[in-house]
C-alpha cells in the first residue's frame, strides 16, 4: 500500500473521529450504520401481499377490503397499518364522478306499487330482483347499461348494453336474467318509474313469466339503493379508471368486470366478505352466470 493511500485513510479516520466526537456517537456505531445503509433492504411480506391484493382488485379495493384480502392470505394487520402501507406505496384509487340523467318518470304509463318496500335481504335466491339503467362515457358517445341484480347474493344475473335507452334495452337485460335463472312465478322485479320499465313491452315480459312488478316512490332513490350502490361500485372500480375508445371496448370491459371480478372475486361486506358466487355456493344453491352474446 502506498504512503499516499495510507495518509488519505489516516486523514479520513481523523475526520470521522472528530465528527463522532462532536455528535456524541461511537465510531463503531458510525461504521455499523454505514454497513446497514449499503445492505439490500429486507422484503416486507405484508407490503408484497398488500400490493398483490390491490393489483388483483384492479386498483379498486380500499383499506378495509384490502385488510380482509390479505388476511385470507395469512397476513393479519390492523386497519391503520394497512392505510400506512397503502400511503407508503401509493395504493390509491382515483376516480372522477360524472352525471347523466337516465330516468324519465314524466309519462302517463301505468306505475306499479312499491311491493319490495326496501326489503333488501331475501332469504333465498330469485325471490327479489332489482334493476336499473346507467350510462357509460366513451369517445364514440354514450353507452347505456341495463342491469338486473338478485338481492339474495347481490349477484348480477342479467345485463345488456346499447347506444340508446329504449325499452328494448331493459327487456334484453331482464330476458337474459330469466334465461339464466329460470325463476318461479311470484318473483319481485323492482325498478324506478322510468318509461322503459313502465313500457308495455317490459310489463308484458313480466306478465308472461308471472313476475311481480314493483317501482320506487317518485324521486326516492333509496327505494332502489342496492342497485344504485352497484352502479357506484362499477364506476369507481372500473369505468372512471378507463378511457373507452368506443362502445365495443366498453362492452367487453364491463362484461369482464361483472363476470370475472364482481360476481366471482369482489369481496362484499353484506355477504360476510364473500363474492356473490361464493356466497351462493356456501348456501348450496350455486347458479353460475356466463358471458352471453345478447349483450
Amino acid at each position: 500500500m502506498s504512503f499516499k493511500l495510507v495518509g488519505q485513510l489516516q486523514e479520513k479516520a481523523a475526520v470521522v473521529e472528530q465528527v463522532c466526537r462532536v455528535l456524541g456517537i461511537s465510531r463503531s456505531g458510525y461504521y455499523a450504520a454505514r454497513r446497514r445503509s449499503r445492505m439490500q433492504p429486507a422484503v416486507c411480506e405484508a407490503s408484497v401481499q398488500l400490493k398483490a391484493a390491490f393489483a388483483a382488485s384492479g386498483g379498486a379495493y380500499g383499506s378495509r377490503r384490502l385488510r380482509t384480502a390479505v388476511a385470507s392470505r395469512g397476513i393479519v394487520m390492523g386497519i391503520y397499518r394497512v392505510r400506512r402501507l397503502m400511503c407508503q406505496h401509493g395504493l390509491r384509487s382515483t376516480w372522477k364522478r360524472k352525471f347523466v340523467h337516465t330516468t324519465d318518470s314524466k309519462h302517463a304509463l301505468p306505475i306499479s306499487p312499491n311491493v319490495l318496500a326496501r326489503q333488501f335481504n331475501p332469504t333465498r335466491p330469485d325471490q327479489a330482483w332489482v334493476a336499473d339503467i346507467t350510462y357509460i362515457r366513451t369517445r364514440s358517445g354514450w353507452l347505456y347499461l341495463a342491469v338486473v341484480l338478485d338481492l339474495f347474493a347481490r349477484k348480477v344475473v342479467g345485463w345488456a348494453m346499447a347506444p340508446d335507452m329504449q325499452a328494448g334495452l331493459v327487456c334484453r337485460a331482464l330476458q337474459l336474467a330469466i334465461v339464466q335463472r329460470q325463476p318461479a312465478p311470484g318473483l319481485i322485479v323492482h325498478t324506478d318509474r322510468g318509461s322503459q320499465y313502465a313500457s308495455a313491452a317490459h310489463q308484458a315480459l313480466l306478465a308472461r313469466h308471472g313476475l311481480v312488478g314493483s317501482m320506487s316512490r317518485k324521486g326516492n332513490c333509496w327505494d332502489n339503493a342496492v342497485m344504485e350502490r352497484f352502479f357506484l361500485n362499477l364506476k369507481m372500480e372500473r369505468v372512471w379508471q378507463r378511457d373507452y375508445a368506443n362502445h365495443a371496448e366498453a362492452t367487453s370491459d364491463i362484461a369482464d368486470y361483472i363476470v370475472s371480478f364482481y360476481n366471482s372475486v369482489r369481496l362484499h361486506s353484506t355477504l360476510g366478505n364473500l363474492p356473490p358466487n361464493a356466497f351462493e355456493h356456501q348456501s348450496a344453491i350455486t347458479q353460475p352466470i356466463g358471458l352471453c352474446e345478447i349483450t
